[in-house]
């Protein structure tokens, strides 16, 4: 059922896709469907949290050798897509918080809450990298993603991310020069 509402929402997105619809594409009845998923919204966080490991920055590990921090920074803006005619969707959690807009519901809660995470994620890839201030460049690197599959998405072409990466090359190396360390170190000195 969640493969099925995964290929649903991906495809023409969540407040498109009805529940009657899933079950039929799920092959399973309503009431199947209904036992596991008491509602939409139920299935739209399973949905969400199903996607959460493979799209979030992999943390520093010391127990698995990893690129070096800066080349991390980087591989967030190697989309692979796959083989398809399908449209490109960009970042699904950015479509979940413009088709439910409302910031207390829990869908969009949890689009949120993904969005932190992947910009703490990024810092701290950032911090072993030796950015000046790795705070800032996590947020910079996240918005340019955002910025870069959210413009993807208009216009139907995952190049967009190419194009994000050759910014974020400049923006990760002026952090990690050492002009950026002695600046951020005058700013924390007074």
């Amino acid at each position: 059922m969640l493969k099925a509402a995964t290929r649903q929402f991906t495809a023409q997105g969540i407040n498109a896709t009805g529940m009657d619809q899933l079950s039929t594409v799920a092959e399973v009845s309503k009431r199947t469907l209904y036992t596991h998923f008491p509602g939409k919204d139920e299935l739209i966080g399973a949905y969400l949290r199903s996607l959460v490991d493979d799209l979030l920055p992999v943390s520093p590990s010391p127990a698995q050798p990893a690129p070096s921090p800066r080349e991390q920074l980087l591989a967030v803006f190697d989309w692979e897509l796959p083989k398809t005619t399908a449209p490109f969707r960009g970042c699904p959690f950015l479509h979940v918080s413009v088709e439910v807009p409302d910031p207390g519901h829990s869908v969009h809660q949890l689009a949120a809450a993904y969005k932190r995470e992947f910009a703490r994620r990024l810092t701290d890839i950032a911090r072993p990298a030796g950015a000046a201030d790795p705070e800032t460049l996590g947020e910079q690197l996240a918005l340019l993603f955002d910025g870069a599959a959210a413009r993807g998405t208009a216009l139907n072409s995952s190049h967009t991310g190419a194009c994000a990466r050759s910014i974020a090359e400049s923006l990760v190396d002026a952090a990690l020069s050492p002009k950026s360390a002695r600046l951020a170190s005058r700013r924390t000195s007074r």
